[in-house]
């Protein structure tokens, strides 16, 4: 087995090369360069043989595949004796071979030595005169779908080869950062010669006259200006209205307290959903989510959990609930349902279907709770088989609640009535009609109708509460020939 040797070739001026990567390149038969397209190699040829790995940008269909491949290559070659792999730049900064290569050596007992050079990094901090002690952050242009954008601190992106990746950078900042954010084009940094720099505003990025190529990066200031669009930004002002300068309100916010805002707040978006209404769904949604951050706040004041808990938990439980996406697991999707409710015992440690049932929230609306008990004994088979059985159940608990009525007997009066709507809930179960919704429907057309009643009253200059029930009555039937 032979030696890695990763050296860094430095921002691209010959003169930024380190010693130890120089000497590492002159003493060594076996050199291996990721790219020839660096400005240091023209300098590099008059020194030294090398055979350019550049081919495999035209083998394989994304970067990914490439960074993989070459890193393969240079660790099955190493078994034949000593090497040298040069990448631009320092090996630690922005190259993932590295950590690929160093990843399967280890794995196969190959030893492996890193040479750092400048890194572009610096060469672009020295080019712009800016002292990075205040913190940044470095991302590749490939992967900034899945970053974190921090506005509050200085960006560095790099290998933004072209007007389209940059186009792609553009739309993803524009998302965190105003439209007129100023942004640094910077090419060739750490080239004498080819180092330039072109300031523009975000949404000029990707207009014609501004040039990328393979020695491209963008360098983005702080921002200036609060967008306010991540959960962190939410985080910050929580924290700042419970901090001992903050609102007296909230401070003295409890568990406890918020019980009744979190309820309001999910059937005011309910409310927004059924009136198609997206706005007020942002509203909405807006202040479900002050809720959550609202209880994680005092949950890490008191010391017992904070909102990276809480997001850690659901993720975990997504995951396991879903094996079929994340573990290629076989599901029959037509049981998954009940899969997924075995997957909930198993996690939550029930050891009956009784435990399932105990587990449904007790303060859910009454005809909710029906649904999803029924449900539950459903998946087990404790069903009717046909809608048919259903209607009998239906007739023979009313009957049952008309035998009460006559005896007289309120306590029984209430279990029948109970039952008589515990079966309609099961009617609308085998419907598949929501029972709280198709009640809130009438409650809704109740209230409309009442309101066409009052009005007509009004137009005959009559007072509608001194009107006969059969004269109400009349209203109420045009209300409903008016399809009210």
């Amino acid at each position: 087995m032979g030696k890695i040797s990763i050296v860094g070739l430095g921002p691209g001026d010959y003169s930024l090369i380190s010693q130890g990567a120089l000497e590492a390149l002159q003493s060594s038969s076996r050199i291996f360069l990721r790219t020839e397209k660096h400005p240091t190699v023209d300098k590099l040829k008059e020194t030294i043989q090398y055979t350019s790995l550049d081919y495999f940008y035209d083998k394989e269909e994304n970067f990914e595949n490439v960074y993989s491949k070459i890193s393969e290559f240079i660790v099955e070659l190493s078994k034949e004796g000593d090497l040298v792999y040069a990448v631009p730049g320092h090996p630690r900064v922005a190259e993932k071979t590295v950590s690929i290569i160093e990843s399967l050596a280890k794995e196969k007992n190959i030893e492996v030595e890193t040479i750092a050079s400048m890194s572009f990094v610096d060469a672009m901090f020295n080019y712009l005169a800016i002292d990075p002690a205040d913190g940044f952050k470095l991302v590749d242009a490939f992967e900034i779908e899945n970053s974190f954008i921090d506005t509050n601190t200085s960006m560095i992106i790099t290998q933004i080869y072209d007007r389209f990746i940059a186009s792609n950078i553009k739309l993803k900042l524009m998302e965190y950062y105003d439209y007129d954010q100023e942004v640094c084009i910077v090419n060739g940094a750490g080239v004498k010669n080819l180092e330039s720099k072109k300031y523009v505003q975000l949404q000029d990025l990707d207009r014609c006259e501004n040039l990328f190529d393979y020695l491209s990066s963008l360098y983005i200031p702080k921002s200036t200006k609060s967008v306010y669009n991540t959960v962190y930004d939410l985080e910050k002002i929580m924290n700042t209205l419970r901090s001992p300068f903050g609102c007296d309100w909230d401070k003295k916010q409890t568990h406890e307290s918020l019980k009744k805002y979190l309820i309001e707040e999910a059937y005011e978006l309910c409310q927004a959903i059924d009136n198609d209404d997206i706005d007020e769904m942002i509203e909405e949604l807006g202040d479900i989510l002050l809720q959550v951050i609202f209880h994680c706040q005092i949950g890490q004041e008191e010391g017992y959990f904070d909102f990276k808990e809480v997001v850690s938990g659901i993720c975990k439980k997504l995951i396991y609930r879903h094996p079929h996406v994340f573990n290629n697991a076989k599901i029959d999707m037509d049981t998954f349902e009940k899969t997924w409710e075995e997957l909930k015992q198993e996690e939550k440690g029930e050891s009956s279907i009784t435990d399932g049932l105990k587990r449904i929230p007790k303060y859910l609306p009454a005809l909710i709770k029906a649904e999803k008990i029924q449900h539950k004994a459903a998946l087990v088979g404790f069903d009717w088989d046909n809608i048919e059985d259903v209607f009998k159940k239906i007739t023979e608990e009313y009957k049952e609640l008309l035998d009460e009525c006559e005896e007289g007997n309120i306590k029984y009066i209430k279990e029948e009535l109970g039952d008589l709507l515990f079966s309609i809930v099961n009617l609308a179960r085998f419907l598949k009609i929501d029972s709280e919704e198709a009640l809130n429907c009438t409650n809704h057309k109740f209230v409309n109708r009442f309101e066409f009643m009052e009005q007509s009253a009004k137009k005959l200059n009559r007072n509608f509460e001194k009107m006969t029930l059969q004269e109400k009555d009349e209203l109420w039937n045009k209300a409903k020939e008016n399809k009210l």
